[in-house]
């Protein structure tokens, strides 16, 4: 469900009860093909051996074309063990990769968006996702320095461009965003959405961009477009070709320009400063229990480049979606924002490591987060994953007990935990582990996670979530 909705194409093969014992209450018998539905992009069960070479095609087509996502493909038992004929094994070429089969938009809203571009006296792009997806960041760089636009992203469109561009204001949204960077796209007007489904998070519940300013929208899914937004001009299409023709366009018309545009490196350099002098103040702080920010700005000054940072949905996401530094573009932070599950980080950092061995990467999860999937620490020490985990203990399900003070005047239930010693658990599996509680401690215990040459635990003692300055919109005012 998470890579579905996330856009990404992943395959599942789950076995099943012999077709011949369908209806005889066969042990772990279910319906598979009805729990997937709505899981899915595209889903079946097989029922005879010839069926599937075409499964399985479809599957790669259904993941990789228009808007990828995941399949899913019910395997029963008795069928995995019949001969096929080899004729009918074959692959579609471009189906291997996403995503594929790419189209370009119409001529005729290429011209009318970049009309509107060129026309617009402070023109904001918003990108998500999609844009990186499509490996359009270079596309979208050019477009951004032509228009002098401001460029804001989503939180799973970070990375869009890198975080020091003078052109990027940084996250927006309630998850990740703070009062400067919303201030960007308070002043726009016209707001372009690149690869992105303008949901509740990315937009604060569809308050910022206001109802009356206009939008133009490129997306590779077409149910996307105009679904929460009235949209003046829509563009299906993929991202780096739909940005590569808007660019040719809007080059042709840069000369009409307004003579008082605003400077948008001036509008993202000044909301970046307002929230990396606040970020600063709060990661100098020696108070205890340590704070998140100061974490994230150790992590800033150590991370090699190219490094990898996944981040749980709970206390890390948006703490290293407003301040986790990116050097470069590209996807080198990676969340599960589709559905914000917990206990994503460990396991994810595990595939992002097998992706780009050559990359540090680093998993950062609450201690709810490291609870669920803990065991998986074995397979990360048996198969030598050189992982680097930061757990923020703070004994509190964080997300759910700030909701709870903000939406439930404090009355708190079932959000609380006593503290586990996770650097020792970690230490009975083979780990390296390092507990922190002193905030001077928290540079060397990081570097020294870093240098070592196997997987690394380091336990941070930290303030709860609902005590902090999160940059989570509801809970800031």
């Amino acid at each position: 469900m998470e890579a579905n909705e996330s856009s990404i194409a992943v395959l599942g093969i789950t076995s099943d009860v012999s077709v011949g014992s369908r209806g005889k209450f066969p042990l772990t018998e279910l319906d598979q093909q009805a729990l997937y539905r709505p899981l899915t992009k595209w889903n079946t069960t097989v029922d005879r051996v010839d069926q599937i070479p075409g499964a399985v095609r479809g599957a790669f087509r259904a993941m990789t074309t228009g808007r990828p996502g995941a399949a899913h493909i019910c395997m029963p038992y008795d069928v995995m063990k019949l001969a096929i004929d080899p004729q009918e094994v074959w692959s579609q070429p471009g189906h291997d990769r996403f995503p594929a089969m790419r189209s370009r938009p119409g001529a005729v809203e290429v011209e009318r968006a970049a009309a509107k571009l060129v026309a617009s006296r402070s023109p904001v792009i918003v990108c998500g996702g999609g844009a990186i997806l499509a490996g359009a960041c270079g596309e979208l760089e050019t477009l951004a320095t032509m228009l002098n636009a401001a460029v804001c992203t989503t939180v799973s469109g970070k990375g869009t461009l890198p975080d020091s561009h003078p052109l990027n204001a940084g996250v927006v949204g309630t998850n990740g965003g703070v009062a400067s960077t919303r201030e960007v796209v308070m002043q726009a007007d016209l707001v372009f959405f690149v690869g992105c489904r303008a949901g509740s998070t990315t937009t604060e519940h569809w308050k910022f961009p206001a109802r009356d300013v206009p939008i133009l929208h490129l997306d590779a899914d077409a149910m996307t477009i105009s679904t929460n937004y009235r949209t003046d001009v829509a563009l299906v299409a993929d991202a780096k070709l739909g940005l590569a023709d808007l660019n040719e366009a809007v080059r042709a018309r840069l000369a009409h320009r307004p003579k008082d545009a605003l400077d948008g490196r001036a509008l993202a350099g000044k909301a970046r400063a307002t929230k990396l002098d606040d970020f600063a103040k709060l990661a100098a702080s020696t108070d205890r229990p340590i704070k998140p920010e100061r974490v994230v700005d150790s992590l800033n000054r150590h991370l090699p480049a190219g490094a990898i940072v996944v981040a749980d949905p709970g206390t890390p996401c948006p703490y290293f979606a407003a301040f986790f530094d990116q050097p470069q573009a590209g996807r080198h932070f990676i969340t599960n924002r589709a559905h914000g599950a917990l206990g994503f980080a460990m396991s994810a950092g595990v595939g992002a490591w097998f992706g780009r061995p050559d990359a540090t990467v680093v998993a950062a999860m609450g201690d709810g987060s490291f609870n669920f999937t803990c065991g998986e620490l074995e397979t990360i020490v048996r198969r030598k994953v050189p992982l680097k985990m930061i757990v923020f203990s703070n004994t509190v399900y964080g997300w759910i007990k700030a909701s709870q003070k903000t939406g439930y005047d404090g009355r708190y239930f079932s959000v609380d935990f006593d503290r586990t010693d996770h650097a020792r658990v970690a230490e009975a599996f083979g780990v390296k582990a390092f507990r922190v509680e002193d905030p001077a401690g928290v540079d060397a215990a990081i570097a020294a996670a870093l240098a070592h040459d196997g997987p690394a635990l380091v336990d941070v003692i930290s303030q709860q979530l609902q005590d902090t300055a999160v940059p989570v919109s509801q809970w800031m005012g």
